[in-house]
């Protein structure tokens, strides 16, 4: 579990500032980009007091948690209801489901080029390697998340002794060949994306 979160608002209004201080650092990662990121100008841009931003967050990287937290909450709930729709029936069917959602939130979530569910344009350091969970990597624990649509389609024998294993390799694979297709298209280049999902497939089939 992570601790990027100081306070998780109950009420109504507190929920409201809480999102909308989110909101306003999306916002500002895309304007300024990381290291010019200030605990200050979010307040600014959100229109709240900085003291109320340190209610609910220690600092940027409490931000910055948070954030990629949320980003993977709609992740999942985008993923789930495809899955539902589509009832894919292998791995490879899932792999599409689970790219598409990938590159339509990069195109169209602020902030998610520079935080999706970790530290895309970040250095990682210590802390920004485990800006979801305390103990796991932030690709490990996407990996543990989305173990909940892959658990049925990855069965255990053969060559995949360890299918939660990988499930976490097939992980770093894609993040990197998808932040390669962001670098080199900011639309995310259609060839680069075909191939990350042929690479997947290949190796989780």
């Amino acid at each position: 579990m992570h601790t990027a979160v100081r306070r998780r608002p109950v009420q109504r209004r507190s929920l409201e500032r809480f999102e909308r201080i989110l909101d306003s650092c999306a916002e500002l990662l895309d304007e300024v980009g990381y290291t010019a990121l200030t605990t200050k100008e979010v307040a600014r841009r959100a229109q709240v007091p900085i003291g109320t931003l340190y209610q609910f967050f220690p600092g940027v990287e409490g931000l910055l948690g948070a954030l990629a937290e949320r980003n993977l909450e709609h992740f999942t709930d985008r993923l789930a209801r495809r899955v539902e729709a589509e009832q894919p029936a292998h791995a490879g069917a899932l792999v599409d489901l689970a790219v598409e959602e990938y590159v339509a939130m990069h195109r169209s979530v602020p902030g998610f080029g520079v935080v999706d569910f970790g530290a895309v344009g970040i250095t990682e350091d210590e802390h920004n390697l485990h800006l979801l969970d305390e103990v796991l990597d932030n690709n490990s624990a996407v990996a543990e998340r989305l173990w909940t649509f892959a658990a049925d389609l990855l069965g255990t024998g053969g060559d995949r002794p360890d299918p939660r294993l990988s499930l976490r390799i097939a992980l770093e694979c894609a993040d990197a060949v998808l932040r390669l297709a962001f670098r080199t298209d900011p639309e995310g280049d259609p060839a680069l994306i075909a191939e990350c999902k042929r690479l997947l497939r290949g190796y989780l089939s």
